[in-house]
C-alpha cells in the first residue's frame, strides 16, 4: 500500500483559494503574495497550483522519483522468491528485506542532518544514485550475500531520498500547496500497486528476475534531469544562508547507528527462534530503546500535544494497518480457498481509495477540519481491520474484505497525508529534516515491531502450521481461524488508540 503521503493525482490544477490559514495563502513565487497581487490585473484571484509554471518541473520530477520507488517496492517482492531460489539463498530470504530496512533507518537520520545543514539537493542526489547502485548490485549478484549487500545499499539510498523529499517540499512549496503535492505522492502508488506485481511477474517469467532490478536504474535519468535544476534553484543551501552552518550532531549519528544495529539484531533474533537468540535480541533492545527515545521528539510516547503526537500517530497508523494487511492474503488463501492472485487482487481497490483519501484532505476547504479528518480516518482503519476476520465465518462473502479494505485505505490516505502536512507545518525550516526523519523512523519501526508481535501471536496459536496445509484451498485440518482473529482484533484496538492520539495533534492555544 502507498507508504508515501497524500495525492491529488499528478494533475492538480490551481488550488483556487488563498492559503488554509488565511495568512499563508501565497504561492511562494514573485507576484503571488497578497501585496504583489494588487498590481497584477490578470486573474489575481487564481494562484498557481503544483503544476503551475513555478513548480511544474519540480512537481513532475519528484513525483516521478516516488513513482519509480513505488514500482520498485511492488515489483521486487514478486521477483524476490525466484531470485532467492536461483541464488540458493532461501534460508537468508528474510534478510533481503531486513537489510533494506536497517540501513534505511540510519540513512533517514543522516539525511535529516545533511538536509538541515546543507540543503536537500546533496542527500537527494546521493540517495538516488545509491538506490540505483543497490539495484544494479542485486541484479548482477552471483550469490545471496551480494544480493543482500545490494539491498542494504538500496536501503541507504531510499532512506536518504524520502527525508530529502520532505525537506524539498517544506522549502519549495508554500503551505497551501503542500497537501496537494504530498497527495500526488500517494497517487503515484496507485498504478504500481496494481500493475507492479503483474509486470514483475511477466518480466521474471519471460526475461528473468535480474531485469526487474537492472531495468529501473535507467529510468532514474528522467526525474534527475527534470527535478535537480528546480531543486537547485528553489531549495538548495541551508535554511538560513546568513547563519553559520553547524557541524553534524555526532550524538544523533551514534543514535542512528544504534537504532539501525538494534533493529537488525532484533530481526535476526526473531528469525532464529533458539534460546541463544535471546542474546542478540537483548543486545538489540539495549541499543534500540535509548536510540529511539533520543531520536523521536520528547513526549512522543506519552502523546504530548503537537509534534510528538503527530510522530506517534504516524507509527500507530502505519504499524497497525501494515501488520493487519500482511495477514489478509494468507487468510484468504488458507481459510477461504482463494488463489494467491485473487487474494492479492482483493486488496487492489485500496490503492485507489488511498489516493482518494489523500485527495480529500488536500482540499483547502478541509484544512480547518484536519484533526477531525484524521480521527475519522483512524476510526475507518480500525473498523476495516475488525471487519476483515468476519470472513472466517463461512456465511460471510469474501468480497466483504475488498469493501472493508477500501474504506480502511481511504482512512489511511487521509491520515498518512495529514501527518506529513502537520509535521511540516509544525517544523521550523532548520528542523524540517530531523523532524521528517523522526516521522519516517516512527513509521518504519512500528511496522517491524507490530509485525513481529502479530507474527509471534499467530505462530503461538498454531498459525505457523497453516503454510504446511495450504495449497490453493485451505484444508479444514489446517484451519486456524483463532490465530488470524488474534492478529486482526488487537491491531484494530491499536488503530482505535490512534483515533484518540489524533485528538492531540493541535497544540494548545496560548492563553
Amino acid at each position: 500500500m502507498p507508504g508515501g503521503s497524500p495525492a491529488e493525482g499528478v494533475g492538480v490544477g490551481p488550488i483556487g483559494r488563498a492559503g488554509p490559514n488565511g495568512s499563508a495563502g501565497t504561492a511562494g513565487s514573485a507576484g503571488s503574495d497578497g501585496s504583489a497581487g494588487a498590481s497584477a490585473p490578470a486573474s489575481p484571484s487564481v494562484p498557481e497550483g503544483v503544476l503551475g509554471k513555478t513548480h511544474r518541473a519540480l512537481s513532475i520530477g519528484i513525483v516521478s522519483v516516488v513513482l519509480l520507488i513505488a514500482f520498485e517496492a511492488t515489483a521486487v517482492g514478486t521477483a524476490m522468491p525466484v531470485a532467492a531460489r536461483e541464488l540458493h539463498g532461501i534460508p537468508l530470504y528474510a534478510f533481503a528485506f531486513s537489510a533494506y530496512f536497517t540501513t534505511s533507518l540510519f540513512a533517514m537520520v543522516l539525511s535529516g542532518q545533511w538536509a538541515d545543514r546543507r540543503g536537500p539537493l546533496a542527500p537527494l542526489t546521493t540517495g538516488i544514485v545509491a538506490f540505483a547502485a543497490g539495484l544494479l548490485l542485486s541484479g548482477t549478484a552471483q550469490s545471496m550475500l551480494l544480493f543482500i549487500l545490494g539491498r542494504a545499499v538500496q536501503g541507504l539510498g531510499g532512506g536518504l531520498v524520502i527525508v530529502a523529499l520532505y525537506v524539498v517540499i517544506s522549502r519549495a512549496y508554500p503551505e497551501r500547496l503542500r497537501p496537494a503535492i504530498l497527495a500526488a505522492f500517494a497517487a503515484s502508488w496507485v498504478i504500481p500497486s496494481v500493475v507492479g506485481p503483474l509486470a514483475s511477474g511477466a518480466i521474471t517469467e519471460n526475461l528473468g528476475w535480474r531485469w526487474v532490478f537492472v531495468g529501473i536504474p535507467a529510468l532514474v535519468v528522467f526525474p534527475l534531469a527534470l527535478a535537480l535544476p528546480a531543486i537547485r534553484r528553489m531549495a538548495a543551501g541551508p535554511a538560513d544562508p546568513e547563519a553559520p552552518v553547524p557541524p553534524f550532531d555526532r550524538k544523533q549519528i551514534r543514535l542512528a547507528l544504534g537504532i539501525s544495529t538494534g533493529a537488525g539484531l532484533l530481526q535476526y533474533a526473531g528469525q532464529d527462534l533458539r534460546w541463544l537468540s535471546l542474546l542478540p535480541g537483548a543486545a538489540g533492545a539495549a541499543l534500540l530503546v535509548p536510540a529511539v527515545l533520543g531520536l523521536l521528539p520528547r513526549g512522543t510516547y506519552r502523546a504530548a500535544r503537537g509534534l510528538p503526537s503527530v510522530v506517534l500517530l504516524r507509527g500507530v497508523a502505519a504499524g497497525s494497518f501494515i501488520a493487519a494487511e500482511s495477514f489478509v492474503p494468507l487468510m484468504l488463501v488458507t481459510e477461504r480457498g482463494l488463489s494467491p492472485t485473487m487474494a492479492g487482487l482483493s486488496l487492489a481497490v485500496g490503492g485507489a481509495t488511498w489516493a482518494f483519501g489523500s485527495f480529500v484532505q488536500s482540499r483547502p476547504r478541509m484544512e480547518p477540519y484536519r484533526e477531525r479528518l484524521v480521527s475519522l480516518g483512524m476510526v475507518l482503519v480500525a473498523a476495516a481491520i475488525a471487519a476483515v476476520p468476519t470472513v472466517l465465518l463461512p456465511g460471510v462473502p469474501v468480497w466483504v474484505v475488498g469493501v472493508a479494505w477500501g474504506f480502511g485505505c481511504f482512512g489511511m490516505g487521509m491520515v498518512i497525508a495529514s501527518t506529513s502536512v502537520l509535521l511540516l507545518k509544525l517544523s521550523a525550516p532548520e528542523e524540517a529534516g530531523s523532524n521528517s526523519a523522526a516521522l519516517q523512523i516512527s513509521d518504519g519501526l512500528s511496522n517491524v515491531m507490530l509485525l513481529a508481535v502479530g507474527g509471534a501471536v499467530f505462530a503461538g496459536l498454531g498459525g505457523g502450521s497453516v503454510a504446511a496445509h495450504s495449497t490453493v484451498v485451505g484444508a479444514a485440518g489446517g484451519s486456524h481461524p483463532t490465530a488470524f482473529a488474534a492478529v486482526f482484533l488487537p491491531m484494530a484496538c491499536v488503530a482505535l488508540v490512534g483515533a484518540w492520539v489524533a485528538t492531540r495533534l493541535r497544540e494548545r492555544d496560548a492563553a
